[in-house]
C-alpha cells in the first residue's frame, strides 16, 4: 500500500463521501456526450489524474478475476453480433465502468472500514431524504392529480396512473436496488437513533416506490435478517417498523388525502392482468433468441435490437439471467453465475457476513432483483463489489476478524 496515500485518510473521508453521493446522482444528472458520463466518473478520473505517479492496484480477488473474464467474454460476443453498434456502444460502457471500478477500489482501500460504514449510513440518509422532499415537490407541482401514464416531474413518476417515487433516479424499480444497500446497512445496524432513522427511510421510500418486485425484495430481507437472529428477539423490530409505518400511513392518508394503501393493494391486483408489466412476454422472447443461439448468444447488449425487429418495441429482458443468457449463450451465464457463487463463496469464507451482515444480505437483495431488472453494468453494483473486495483485502489470513 503507498504510505504517502495511506497518511492521508482523514482527507478521502471527504473524497469518499463526495463519491457515494455522486454515484446516486449519476442515474439522472450526467452529461451526454454519446454515453452518461456521470459526476462520479469525472471525479475519480480527476482523482487518478492527480495521483497517477503514485497510484497502485490492490490485489485482485478471485471473483473479481471471474468477473472480469465474463466481461471479457461478453464483449467478445459483440464481434459476432448481429447488431455490432449496440455491443460497440455497451463494450465501451464496460471499459468506462471497471476502470471507475479499479480506481474506486483503490481509494475504499486506504480508507478504514468504520469510516466507509459510517459514509454509506451518512450518503443513504441525504439518498432518502432528498428523494422524498422531490417526491413531494412533484406531487405539488401536480396538483397531487395522478392522471396521466409517463409523465416525469422533479421526483414522482406518474405511471398509468400511479404516482411512483423515483427521486434522485429515473426508475421507480431501479430506485429500490440502489436503495438496498443502504436498506440492508441500517437493518444491521440499528445500534444507533441515526441509522434507526434511515432504516425508517428506506421504507418509506421503498413503498413510496410502488415496485411489487422491489417490495416483496425488501419483505423477503426483512424475513431472512430476522431468521438469521434470533426470530423471537426480533418480533420488536418487527412491530417497531410496523408501527412506524403506521403512523405515518395515517398521517399521509388523513393529513395529506393520500391513499398510499390503496394505491398498494390496487398494484397488486394489476399484477393479475398486466403479466408483470409485461415482464412475462419479455422473458419469452429472450428464450427464443437463445434456442437459436446456444453457444455465444446473439451478441453483447443486442436484445432491444431484436425486440424491435421482430416485435416492433425496444425493450429490455428486464431479467439480467435471461439477457446474459440470450446475448452471450450458455459460455456467458456460467461465468456470470461462477461470478455470484464466488461472491457469496468469500463472504461465507471470510466470515464477513457474521461481522458484516449486511454485505451477504445487500448482494442477495441485488441477485433476486436481477431476475426481474436487466443489469449489465450499474454504479451501485460496482460500489457494493469495490466495498466488499476492500473488506476482503482488509482481511487477515484464515482468522474469522475483518481488520478495521
Amino acid at each position: 500500500m503507498d504510505s504517502s496515500l495511506a497518511a492521508k485518510t482523514p482527507k478521502y473521508e471527504y473524497l469518499l463521501f463526495t463519491l457515494f453521493i455522486f454515484i446516486t446522482l449519476g442515474n439522472k444528472y450526467n452529461i451526454y456526450i454519446g454515453f452518461a458520463l456521470k459526476p462520479y466518473m469525472i471525479l475519480l478520473f480527476a482523482f487518478f489524474i492527480i495521483h497517477i505517479y503514485s497510484f497502485c492496484f490492490p490485489k485482485l480477488q478471485l471473483f473479481e478475476i471471474v468477473m472480469l473474464l465474463f466481461y471479457l467474454l461478453y464483449s467478445y460476443t459483440g464481434a459476432f453480433s448481429l447488431y455490432p453498434q449496440s455491443s460497440i456502444r455497451i463494450i465501451f460502457g464496460i471499459i468506462l465502468y471497471i476502470t471507475c471500478y479499479f480506481i474506486m477500489k483503490s481509494i475504499l482501500v486506504h480508507s478504514t472500514i468504520p469510516i466507509i460504514e459510517k459514509l454509506l449510513s451518512n450518503a443513504g440518509i441525504i439518498f432518502n431524504i432528498v428523494s422524498i422532499v422531490l417526491y413531494f415537490t412533484g406531487l405539488k407541482s401536480l396538483g397531487f392529480v395522478f392522471t396521466g401514464d409517463r409523465i416525469t416531474e422533479f421526483g414522482v413518476l406518474i405511471d398509468r396512473d400511479y404516482p411512483r417515487l423515483i427521486g434522485l433516479l429515473q426508475d421507480p424499480n431501479f430506485y429500490v436496488f440502489y436503495n438496498t444497500l443502504f436498506f440492508a446497512y441500517y437493518l444491521c445496524n440499528r445500534h444507533s437513533l441515526k441509522n434507526q432513522i434511515g432504516l425508517v427511510l428506506c421504507l418509506i421510500t421503498n413503498l413510496l416506490t410502488f415496485s411489487r418486485g422491489g417490495l416483496l425484495v425488501i419483505l423477503f430481507l426483512l424475513v431472512m435478517y430476522m431468521l438469521m437472529n434470533n426470530p423471537i428477539r426480533q418480533m420488536k423490530l418487527a412491530a417497531g417498523l410496523i408501527g412506524s409505518l403506521s403512523i405515518i400511513g395515517y398521517f399521509v392518508i388523513n393529513k395529506l388525502k393520500f391513499d398510499i394503501f390503496h394505491i398498494l393493494s390496487s398494484r397488486a391486483n394489476d399484477f393479475l392482468n398486466d403479466g408483470g408489466s409485461g415482464r412475462f412476454e419479455l422473458w419469452g422472447r429472450s428464450w427464443e433468441a437463445f434456442s437459436s443461439n446456444f453457444i455465444l448468444g446473439m451478441g453483447a447488449f443486442n436484445f432491444s435490437e431484436y425486440n424491435e425487429f421482430h416485435y416492433g418495441d425496444r425493450l429490455t429482458v428486464h431479467n439480467t439471467f435471461l439477457d446474459i443468457l440470450s446475448e452471450s449463450g450458455l459460455v456467458g451465464i456460467f461465468l456470470f453465475c461462477l461470478f455470484i457463487f464466488l461472491v457469496i463463496f468469500e463472504i461465507l469464507r471470510s466470515n464477513i457476513h457474521k461481522h458484516h451482515q449486511y454485505l451477504l444480505l445487500t448482494f442477495i437483495g441485488f441477485i433476486v432483483q436481477m431476475s426481474m431488472l436487466t443489469v449489465i453494468i450499474n454504479d451501485i453494483f460496482f460500489l457494493y463489489l469495490a466495498v466488499l473486495a476492500t473488506y476482503l483485502y482488509k482481511q487477515p489470513k484464515r482468522k474469522g476478524k475483518v481488520h478495521e
